[in-house]
């Protein structure tokens, strides 16, 4: 089936050569205004088929998504908004218990406005360099002056250094290595990522790996092409994880063994599967080579890598039931400053914001923070969270299968901390502007 390309916002199937950006949070406090201040920025709103005919040209790369609250206040009457899911309804502060964020990742830590009602909608900017970057910020703040009733909650500015497209979080590790690929999108998978998965796991208004869906958010104009995203603002505590390597390995080659062992991958991105006992940066910068592998014929007891690792837990392959209908797109940046090599501490706040997006924020995200990220007995381990991500206390463990004596690693100290979330409805361009003025089809 072929996707309606130039009506799927950009951000669903591309991902752009940005060096900075911003998240801007917003608040309507009028229809009449969230919808002047929308229907300004429809323009600059780009689809997936827009953005892949001029990515080489672009300066700039704009995504527009909306809380339950935000439809309301743009005035989506209500027996619509009862057609959306409940998780959606209800918002992601108020599934913290579901999710596991609780303790120091509880919503009333959160920063920047995020557990509030309050929180309507989020603008995605991203951009190709410091100067455009500047002129947006500067062309936006115009236009919330002349919109009565819209205002910023809060915003992230994405500024590591290294840029946020070199791919490697604050922590050092490569990201982005494994995501899937839609059918009909154009794109080929890498060997070891899987078949091309049905568009419906992840865009609104096409069959799924099940076959037809019957049960969409109405009107269909609002929900075709649509989707939904999971944000999470997650502070990565760099100094606490670098002590934590210094304190339980001697030797900085066996420091980096440690590393890679919470997390399943080298910095490098090399896999532990495939190179398991030193680096192989040349694997881990080679798509075709740095995700063809599986876990039950290759490492099935997780002498190489892991059961309980942040890889293995986030994408189990073969070892998981029906993966095809769990499988996420993720998108995001880096924020904050680098920390120096052998710095201390400095308690800057540093980190990684990412969107998780998905047909169905219960069957893939929800499925994933719960059963995969915080269940103590993932893979029978029996005390144990994800020791990247996973909410942690001090009280868990992580264990390093070896022969002939395992080793478990008691205590693990959280290396993340949720600073804030949110659930998104991502629209496509007609339902942007039927949002901006339902009278338009």
């Amino acid at each position: 089936m072929n996707l309606e390309l130039d009506d799927i916002q950009h951000i669903l199937l591309t991902r752009t050569p940005a060096m900075t950006g911003r998240y801007e949070f917003l608040t309507f406090d009028t229809v009449t205004g969230g919808r002047q201040w929308l229907s300004e920025l429809l323009p600059t709103a780009q689809s997936a088929a827009e953005v892949r005919d001029t990515m080489d040209g672009s300066k700039r790369w704009i995504t527009l998504a909306f809380t339950h609250n935000g439809l309301r206040a743009l005035g989506v009457p209500e027996q619509d908004l009862a057609t959306f899911p409940d998780e959606f309804r209800e918002g992601m502060a108020a599934r913290a218990d579901i999710l596991g964020d609780t303790g120091a990742n509880a919503p009333e830590h959160w920063l920047g406005g995020l557990a509030d009602e309050n929180l309507h909608a989020i603008a995605i900017l991203f951009a190709r360099d410091d100067e455009e970057y500047a002129r947006c910020i500067g062309e936006h703040d115009k236009l919330l002056a002349r919109c009565p009733g819209v205002r910023s909650l809060s915003h992230l500015d994405l500024n590591a250094n290294p840029p946020f497209n070199y791919a490697h979080d604050h922590f050092g590790f490569r990201d982005r290595l494994s995501q899937p690929v839609i059918a009909g999108s154009g794109e080929e998978p890498t060997p070891g990522s899987g078949a091309p998965l049905a568009a419906g796991e992840f865009i609104l208004g096409y069959p799924d790996e099940d076959g037809p869906v019957t049960t969409l958010p109405q009107p269909e104009v609002l929900a075709r092409n649509g989707s939904f995203m999971a944000y999470r603002r997650l502070e990565e505590h760099v100094g606490a994880f670098r002590d934590h390597l210094r304190a339980n390995a001697e030797t900085a080659q066996e420091q980096e063994l440690l590393a890679a062992k919470f997390m399943g991958r080298w910095r490098s991105g090399a896999p532990l599967v495939l190179a398991p006992n030193a680096d192989d940066p040349e694997l881990g910068a080679d798509p075709m080579r740095s995700n063809d592998f599986n876990y039950g014929e290759m490492d099935p007891l997780g002498y190489a890598c892991p059961l309980g690792s942040h890889a293995r837990r986030l994408n189990p392959r073969d070892t998981a039931h029906n993966m095809n209908r769990r499988r996420m797109i993720r998108r995001g940046a880096t924020y904050g400053p680098a920390l120096p090599d052998d710095a201390p501490d400095d308690g800057v706040d540093r980190g990684i914001a990412a969107f998780i997006i998905c047909a169905s924020l219960v069957r893939q995200f929800e499925f994933a923070q719960n059963v995969w990220i915080n269940d103590k007995t993932f893979h029978e381990l029996g005390n144990e969270h994800d020791p990247i991500c996973g909410t942690q206390d001090g009280t868990l463990d992580f264990t390093i299968p070896k022969r002939p004596i395992r080793k478990v690693h008691k205590g693990i100290p959280a290396f993340t901390t949720l600073r804030g979330g949110a659930y998104f409805f991502l629209p496509g361009l007609r339902a942007l502007r039927h949002l901006a003025d339902p009278g338009q089809r």
